[in-house]
């Protein structure tokens, strides 16, 4: 077996995953079918601010809170919602979609070039709290 780096999985995980820009999920903050989901770590939040409207699940706990059979499940993991997912610059945001996809997902994109992309194209936050 093949090692693969970080890099490829990245590739590997972007293949099919619908990439949105930063205008295009500013357009989505107020339409009910959508969850915007927040992968950073709760000190990138605090420090740096959130998209207003969205839902923190860091990378680390994912499966366990998009898992509805997981006593951790949280219900903004919405099977039947559009999911948007970002982190800093979309490398963890790819990753979480590829496996999200392997959980059942299939309503699940994230934003091209995460918040980084997000804070010079748009730049609407709010505190996290």
């Amino acid at each position: 077996m093949k090692n693969i780096t970080v890099k490829e999985m990245i590739k590997s995980a972007k293949e099919n995953l619908t990439e949105l820009s930063p205008q295009q999920v500013e357009a989505h903050l107020t339409i009910q079918d959508v969850n915007i989901i927040d992968l950073r770590d709760t000190s990138e939040l605090i420090e740096n601010g959130i998209i207003p409207g969205s839902y923190h699940a860091s990378r680390g706990h994912l499966e366990f809170f998009a898992d509805p059979n997981c006593e951790y499940y949280k219900d903004f993991f919405n099977k039947e919602k559009n999911i948007i997912l970002y982190c800093h610059s979309g490398a963890r945001s790819a990753l979480a979609a590829k496996t999200l996809q392997s959980m059942g997902y299939d309503k699940i994109s994230h934003i091209k070039g995460g918040f980084k992309s997000w804070m010079k194209e748009v730049g609407i936050i709010v505190d996290y709290k």
